[in-house]
């Protein structure tokens, strides 16, 4: 199974890349037995689905690079040395987790995650999916002088070991500023704001690993992060796709990605 699926334009290439770092759900039959069986049925913190949300994008011209292995494999939007996101008391899961969000145990009780280990799992994993960004990145601004990165995440409507209170509808985040081209977070916040949906910014999510050490707006690399609530897309209880509900947030999502491209023509 390779590290990372990249899926090209149908269209005209355009300098915009869609990141899905979490939404895999692969993991190497070597690692298969040192999880706990119950949470590997649940897989409890995958971004389910979000390449099927955002399966729009190749037509606009949009690059997909889009994670095959679980985040509980090692996690791609983590410091690869462990230095935290934040420091307000949160739960934060590590490059390689050892609990899930609510801060259960995923493998067995037997099993502790060594130094060697970790090193082997971010040498294999995940450097290639950073490895294989920073080229699409230097690909695009090479030839076009620019670049925008849209940072696709999701998560479940409450889980109160991060935040006392159930998240918005959708979460904007770029490094309070400091990783996009202020014109066009504004466009984007603004695009968003139509909708009926709750929109905060940098709040509870500034934006992960990812977002913060690629974006640079002086240079023209604008990276962006969109965290949304689950349930704006799914049903029963978070555990499937709704393609009736999924219809109106991702003709948001789509309308938002050619208002970026009309910005980058």
């Amino acid at each position: 199974m390779d590290v990372f699926k990249i899926t090209s334009p149908t269209g005209k290439k355009i300098p915009f890349i869609l990141s899905i770092p979490h939404s895999g759900t692969f993991i190497p039959n070597k690692l298969l037995e040192k999880f706990n069986n119950e949470q590997l049925n649940i897989l409890d913190d995958t971004d389910w689905f979000l390449d099927q949300l955002y399966d729009f994008a190749p037509k606009l011209g949009v690059t997909t690079i889009k994670a095959n292995l679980s985040r509980w494999v090692v996690d791609l939007n983590r410091n690869p040395k462990n230095q935290p996101l934040y420091n307000d008391g949160r739960i934060i899961t590590a490059i390689c987790p050892e609990t899930n969000f609510n801060g259960k145990p995923i493998y067995k009780k037997n099993y502790k995650l060594n130094h060697s280990e970790i090193s082997a799992r971010v040498d294999n994993y995940f450097l290639p999916y950073h490895q294989k960004l920073k080229q699409l990145i230097n690909y695009f601004k090479n030839k076009y002088g620019r670049v925008v990165i849209w940072d696709a995440h999701s998560i479940k409507r409450f889980v109160s070991s991060i935040h006392e209170n159930p998240f918005p509808d959708l979460i904007i985040g770029n490094n309070d500023g400091k990783s996009c081209d202020k014109q066009i977070a504004e466009l984007v916040i603004n695009q968003l704001n139509q909708s009926n949906f709750d929109l905060k910014i940098n709040t509870p999510f500034k934006g992960g690993y990812i977002t913060r050490s690629i974006g640079q707006p002086e240079q023209n690399i604008n990276a962006i992060q969109l965290e949304m609530s689950k349930d704006l897309y799914m049903k029963n209880n978070e555990s499937a796709y709704d393609f009736e509900k999924a219809q109106t947030v991702k003709k948001l999502l789509e309308q938002t990605f050619s208002k970026i491209i009309e910005k980058l023509k």
